[in-house]
């Protein structure tokens, strides 16, 4: 059976890239080498699913159809990491999308990506 290893993401400076999403995730790269063009990170504890980075002069999506959640485990520690990636570098999106009652936060990388960070415990993930 498949499984997800890697998730890759453009980027038009992969080095600041690599550096807020090493931060972010507790990643490192692997083999310890960034490069400008590609570089793949993987998790310093060694469990989970990679994260590559491709140089890209594509400009991130408004609305990505494809985009990272990012899930903390209630609402208190869901505002601690939103203000703790805010501090790395990330920002804050104006999402006009959002339901009546989000348990979700969007925020931006330092190259534009979309992703969420998620309160489990408001709606249970999907399993």
């Amino acid at each position: 059976m498949l499984n997800i290893g890697t998730i890759v993401m453009g980027a038009a400076d992969v080095r600041r890239a690599a550096d807020f999403w090493c931060r972010a995730l507790d990643y490192v790269p692997r083999g310890g080498v960034v490069e400008d063009a590609w570089t793949m990170l993987v998790p310093a504890n060694g469990s989970g699913a990679g994260l590559a980075l491709g140089f890209s002069e594509t400009p991130a999506q408004e609305h990505p159809r494809v985009h990272l959640d990012l899930y903390a485990d209630d609402a208190a520690e869901q505002a601690a990491e939103v203000r703790r990636l805010v501090a790395l570098g990330a920002e804050r999106v104006d999402w006009d999308r959002y339901p009546d009652d989000p348990d979700f936060v969007v925020l931006a990388d330092t190259e534009g990506n979309r992703f969420c960070v998620i309160d489990v415990s408001h709606t249970p993930p999907p399993s």
